[in-house]
């Protein structure tokens, strides 16, 4: 079965990721049963990922099997459904720089799924992971520099041909400009820099003044 599926219920559109922990729940979500099969319910309002797949994001950028750099796991909300999505045969290798939050990432996510590796680091110093190259490169970190952080961890760890989910935060870049400007500035960065831009995609209502740009190198 697939690891991520769709449910249309009361006019509305739902995801659900394969439990790759049974029986485990990271951030209260619920747990259903589809044909025999534990599935979690992805909440879009608490994950940048789920929000822009229901908007039109493809769902095979992340797939069985893949190798995904993760920046910015936070508490591993978005990250333990990507682990799912990986299944036993992947690997998620995420990134947290903060401490404490990182200690609630590994208590929650990394301890219970064998297909996640964590480092507290600073995605600054790509160099500080012990990794090989990676199919797919999720950045969500609010830094004013953050698509030139995403840039440089694609240029020492990302496969060619490989591509990245950038999260773009327009308040963490600049508190004045138009988010839809931020966006578009963003855009013309990664395509000077040799990036195929094949979308940006806005969050709202799930999340306001933010975007997802999908790039491959």
């Amino acid at each position: 079965m697939s690891s991520i599926l769709k449910e249309r219920r009361d006019g509305r559109t739902f995801l659900l990721t394969r439990n790759l922990a049974t029986g485990k729940r990271v951030y209260n979500e619920d747990l259903v049963v589809r044909d025999g099969v534990e599935y979690r319910t992805w909440d879009p309002f608490r994950s940048k990922l789920a929000a822009a797949i229901l908007k039109g994001l493809p769902e095979d950028i992340i797939t069985k099997g893949g190798k995904v750099l993760y920046l910015g796991t936070s508490t591993g909300t978005t990250a333990s459904h990507v682990s799912d999505i990986l299944g036993e045969g992947g690997l998620l290798v995420g990134v947290e720089f903060a401490p404490r939050v990182a200690r609630e990432f590994v208590e929650k996510v990394a301890r219970e799924r064998k297909n996640v590796i964590p480092y507290v680091a600073d995605a600054r110093n790509p160099e500080k992971y012990a990794i090989s190259r990676v199919d797919v490169v999720y950045c969500d970190i609010a830094q004013p520099d953050q698509t030139a952080i995403a840039m440089d961890n694609c240029k020492r760890l990302l496969k060619e041909g490989g591509s990245l989910l950038l999260v773009v935060k327009a308040r963490s870049i600049d508190v004045v400009k138009d988010p839809r400007t931020v966006f578009e500035e963003e855009r013309r960065r990664l395509e000077g820099s040799g990036y195929r831009v094949r979308s940006v995609i806005e969050l709202s209502p799930f999340e306001k003044d933010h975007a997802m740009i999908y790039a491959t190198r």
